[in-house]
C-alpha cells in the first residue's frame, strides 16, 4: 500500500504474464528451500499451493503496485510475497494479516532478494511474450510470400530516390519484404538466448548471502523444470546482477524489427498513393472512411497505425538503453522501466503485425492498369 501511494505513475499495474512468472520464481524457491531443509515441508507446500493459484491467474486484483516504481522492483517483489503469505496462511488454517504461520519475508522470500527474483521474472516474461511475436512474424512472412507469388507476373517500375530507375516485378517487391521479415524472425529467435541466463541465487549483489549451498545449486534447475526453458545460472552472479546488456540486445532486435515494418508500411502507403494522382500501383483494402469532411476519401490507416507502433518501440529502445546505462556499481535500480518498456514493445509489435497481416497485406491487390505490362508467364 505504501508503494501504491508513493508511485501513482502510469496507472498500469504489473503485466499479468510478469505476475505469473514471478509466482513461478517463488514456487521454485519454496521447493528448493524445502529440499534444502531450510523451510518446513508444510509451510513450503502451502506457499507452493498459493503460487500455483497465482500462476493460474487467481488474485490478479491484489497486485496493486504501479509498473514503474522506485526501489529496483522491491514493491513488486513484496506485493507478491504478501499475497502468497496471506493465501498460504489460509491454506494452513490461518487468516489474512496473521503472519504467525507464514511470513512474507521470512518464508516466502527465503533465500531471495528483489535483485535476483525481479530480473529473473523479467527474463521469463520476455521469453513468454516473444512466442506470440515470433508466431506473428512467421504469419506475416507467409502472407507476403503469397503476395509475391500472386504478383510475380506484373511488371512495374523500380525507383531509387523516388525517381524511375529500372523495371522489376511487383512480386519481387513483396518477396523482398518477406525476406526482411524472415530476418527479423531469426534475429529475435537468436536473441532469446540472452534471456536463458539468470542471476537467481545471487540475492542482493551476487554474493548469495543468506543462501544455503543446496538451494544455490538447485533453484535454477528447479525453475527450469517449472518453466520448460533451458535456464542456466550465471557463472558470474555479480556481473549478472549489475549489468543488464541482455535486455538491451533484445530491445535492439525489437527496434530493428520495428524499423523494418515501418519502412515497409511507408512503401505500402506510397505505392498505393493517389489513387488518381499518385503511384497507385497497388490497392490497399479500404477499412474506413478517411475524413469527416471528405468521407469518400479512404486513407491507409493500417500502415499508419503500424508506423506509430514502430515509433513507440523505437522510443522504448532508447529508454531501455539509457536505463541500462544508468546502473551504478553492484545494482541497476532501473529494472522496472526496462522490463515495462520491453513488455510494451513486444505486445505492441505482436498486435501491430497481426493487424497488418489480416487487415492490410492479405487484401492487397495490384492495379494492373497502371503496370508497365502483365507477363503471362513468370520469369
Amino acid at each position: 500500500m505504501r508503494a501504491k501511494q508513493n508511485f501513482p505513475i502510469t496507472g498500469q499495474s504489473l503485466h499479468p504474464v510478469f505476475i505469473r512468472n514471478l509466482a513461478k520464481v517463488k514456487k521454485a524457491a519454496a521447493q528448493s528451500n524445502r529440499n534444502a531443509l531450510a523451510l518446513p515441508a508444510d509451510k513450503a507446500e502451502a506457499i507452493i499451493r498459493a503460487c500455483d493459484e497465482v500462476i493460474r491467474g487467481c488474485f490478479a486484483d491484489e497486485f496493486i503496485v504501479d509498473a514503474i516504481q522506485g526501489g529496483a522492483g522491491t514493491s513488486a517483489n513484496m506485493n507478491m510475497n504478501e499475497v502468497l503469505a496471506n493465501r498460504a496462511n489460509e491454506w494452513m488454517g490461518g487468516r489474512k494479516g496473521d503472519y504467525s504461520r507464514i511470513h512474507p519475508n521470512d518464508h516466502v522470500n527465503m533465500s531471495q532478494s528483489t535483485n535476483d527474483v525481479i530480473p529473473t521474472a523479467g527474463k521469463l516474461t520476455v521469453l513468454e511474450l516473444l512466442k506470440p511475436l515470433l508466431a506473428e512474424l512467421d504469419g506475416l512472412e507467409r502472407e507476403l510470400r503469397i503476395k509475391a507469388a500472386e504478383f510475380d507476373g506484373i511488371l512495374k517500375m523500380g525507383r531509387t530516390q523516388l525517381q524511375d530507375a529500372v523495371p522489376m516485378r511487383l512480386g519481387q517487391t513483396f518477396h523482398a519484404y518477406a525476406t526482411m521479415v524472415k530476418r527479423d524472425y531469426e534475429r529475435l529467435k537468436e536473441v532469446r538466448c540472452e534471456m536463458f541466463t539468470v542471476n537467481l541465487g545471487g540475492t542482493a549483489i551476487g554474493t548469495a548471502i543468506n543462501v544455503s549451498p543446496a538451494y544455490l545449486s538447485n533453484v535454477v534447475p528447479t525453475l527450469a523444470k517449472i518453466t520448460g526453458y533451458p535456464l542456466k545460472q550465471a557463472e558470474d552472479l555479480f556481473d549478472a546482477t549489475e549489468n543488464l546488456d541482455g535486455f538491451v540486445m533484445v530491445s535492439g532486435a525489437l527496434k530493428a524489427c520495428a524499423v523494418d515494418l515501418s519502412k515497409m508500411c511507408n512503401d505500402l502507403r506510397l505505392l498505393s498513393s493517389g489513387p488518381r494522382t499518385g503511384f497507385g500501383e497497388i490497392n490497399l483494402p479500404a477499412r474506413q472512411n478517411g475524413s469527416s469532411i471528405m468521407p469518400g476519401k479512404v486513407n491507409p490507416v493500417i500502415p499508419e497505425v503500424v508506423n506509430q507502433v514502430a515509433f513507440k518501440v523505437i522510443g522504448n529502445d532508447l529508454t531501455v538503453t539509457i536505463a541500462a546505462e544508468a546502473g551504478q556499481l553492484e545494482l541497476n535500480v532501473m529494472e522496472p522501466i526496462i522490463v515495462h518498456s520491453l513488455f510494451e514493445s513486444i505486445d505492441l509489435l505482436s498486435n501491430g503485425m497481426n493487424t497488418l497481416r489480416d487487415r492490410c497485406v492479405a487484401g492487397i491487390t495490384a492495379n494492373e492498369e497502371l503496370s508497365l505490362i502483365h507477363i503471362s508467364e513468370p520469369t
